[in-house]
């Protein structure tokens, strides 16, 4: 699992007085809010990216993003990681391999003086859709294993049980057992903290399945197959063209997984069923 010790506790979460109106009673209160802090992506020196995040396990979100996002093809081209407070964030320093530097070189410069799409380092709608390995056949999903992974994932979420305000990705094995969970502000950033933890640990992508507390978006599906991860289940519903994806690369896509129930995307078969 990935928690934080109680001296850091602190660091992902504050306490503010308020004053709650419940059932028609005015009380004075004290609610703990989750920290939201810039944390900035530098490769080699130089600034990329930055994102709003929960300031944890950042090590394993600058790794996995750098996965996720195509800038490293492997995890050993990333040489070290360095973590340097600022002012108003934090700064995330990552030695990479000259391959790996001379592509985010030459993104950086296709970017220069254009009005990009919205999407972090993208500047034109034909490189929103990347892409995307082909995946092994996804060999750990089953019916049982998914209702034992959320049954449990809720009591593995302690920021969003204090606080409300996070989304957790989890990595289950294929009888449903938690074997890491990561929270964070941003969907996103929670499952890029899972790639990264996956990648430095070598995990077998294909030995498990994912577990996120969100919708299944475009971006949730290309980043579990930039990892290779064979499935993937969302507590939340998919969208369409996450979908189409899905079916494309060979990810088993399972939605609106809640209690016994769930709906099945892509790849349906008779083992996950049973």
């Amino acid at each position: 699992m990935s928690t934080l010790p109680p001296d850091d506790e602190k660091l992902i979460s504050s306490r503010f007085a308020v004053r709650r109106l419940a059932r028609g009673q005015l009380l004075d209160d004290i609610d703990d809010l989750a920290e939201e802090v810039p944390v900035a992506l530098e490769y080699n020196g130089i600034s990329h990216a930055v994102m709003m995040a929960t300031p944890a396990d950042l090590e394993d979100f600058a790794l996995g993003f750098s996965l996720s996002e195509g800038i490293l093809n492997d995890a050993a081209e990333c040489y070290g990681i360095d973590i340097k407070q600022a002012c108003e964030g934090v700064t995330v320093k990552l030695e990479v391999s000259a391959r790996a530097f001379a592509q985010l070189k030459e993104r950086r410069r296709s970017l220069s003086g254009r009005t990009g799409c919205g999407l972090c380092g993208v500047d034109s709608l034909d490189q929103v859709y990347r892409t995307l390995p082909v995946l092994a056949p996804d060999r750990a999903l089953s019916a049982h294993g998914i209702r034992v992974a959320l049954e449990a994932l809720g009591g593995a979420q302690p920021l969003a049980r204090l606080t409300g305000a996070t989304h957790a990705a989890a990595w289950c094995a294929p009888d449903g057992e938690l074997q890491a969970v990561f929270e964070d502000v941003g969907r996103h950033n929670a499952l890029d903290k899972l790639i990264g933890m996956m990648a430095r640990r070598r995990v077998d992508p294909s030995a498990g399945f994912a577990l996120i507390t969100s919708r299944a978006s475009v971006e949730m599906v290309q980043k579990a197959a930039m990892a290779r991860v064979s499935a993937l289940v969302a507590i939340s519903a998919p969208t369409a063209t996450a979908v189409r994806l899905a079916e494309e690369c060979g990810l088993t896509l399972v939605a609106f997984a809640r209690g016994g129930n769930f709906v099945c995307y892509t790849n349906s078969t008779g083992a996950l069923f049973g």
